[in-house]
This record gives C-alpha cells, sequence and structure tokens, in this order.
C-alpha cells in the first residue's frame, strides 16, 4: 500500500526509464519491505536538468544522473535493518538503470502513523481493525 514517489535527472535519457523506474520502485517495495505490489502507487516524474542543482552545479553538466525517491509506508511495519536494506537497494538499483550517480541522491522513507494515512476511504489502521475484530 505503499506510495512511491521518484523524481530524477539523467544525462542519458531512454523512453523506456519512467516504466523500468516504476517497476524498479514497486518490486523493492515487495521485497525489501514486504509490501503487496498489488495495492503499490509509484509516481515516476523527470525533473528538469537545468533546475536539479547539487552544491550549486548540476550533476548532469559532469555527466552524473540523481534522484529523490520518497516512499510512505505505514509506521511500526518495517524493521531498522529492512529499511536499510531498502535504501542500499534503491540506489544500488537507481545506479543501475540511470547511473552514474551523483552520491547526493535520497531515499527517504516516512513511516506515517496508521491513523493518518491509507487509501481507498480508509486509513491503515481502520483496515487492520476490520481485519483483526475484536
Amino acid at each position: 500500500m505503499p506510495m512511491i514517489t521518484v523524481r530524477y535527472v539523467t544525462a542519458s535519457p531512454r523512453p523506456d526509464l519512467r516504466s523500468d523506474i516504476a517497476r524498479l520502485a514497486a518490486r523493492l517495495g515487495a521485497e525489501r519491505l514486504g509490501k503487496d505490489p498489488e495495492v503499490t502507487a509509484v509516481l515516476v516524474e523527470e525533473a528538469d536538468p537545468q533546475g536539479w542543482f547539487i552544491a550549486g552545479t548540476r550533476p548532469t553538466e559532469a555527466g552524473l544522473s540523481a534522484f529523490w525517491l520518497d516512499i510512505k509506508i505505514t509506521a511500526g511495519t518495517n524493521t531498522k535493518a529492512e529499511t536499510t536494506a531498502f535504501v542500499r537497494a534503491a540506489f544500488d538499483g537507481m545506479a543501475d538503470l540511470i547511473g552514474p550517480l551523483h552520491p547526493e541522491c535520497y531515499v527517504f522513507v516516512h513511516a506515517v502513523d496508521g491513523d493518518t494515512y491509507g487509501y481507498g476511504g480508509r486509513t491503515q489502521n481502520g483496515r487492520w481493525a476490520v481485519a483483526n475484530p475484536g
């Protein structure tokens, strides 16, 4: 049920890159965080390379790519080891797809309270309560 947003710039754009990134993000959510791919949403946005700066310079001008991956999950559903493995795998996977990467690429795992997050009109804690009556 996570929502994953990936913004990126690359010195080597390809027409199929957005689909590849979406597949990678959903796969890593399932493999590293145990998230159900059937309810995983992914938004992939290619950013304007003229607007992406790191330390005052554009990474693409140095032949580098960069990304920001933001995933929202329910708090308490993953361990520190799982989120650490997800961050590493996301960085490595993005390097394979859009690299070489500037080292200042980010993966942000939001562990959000289950009363403040949900889909289909119900919070995650509301879903849990229905699945676990009494």
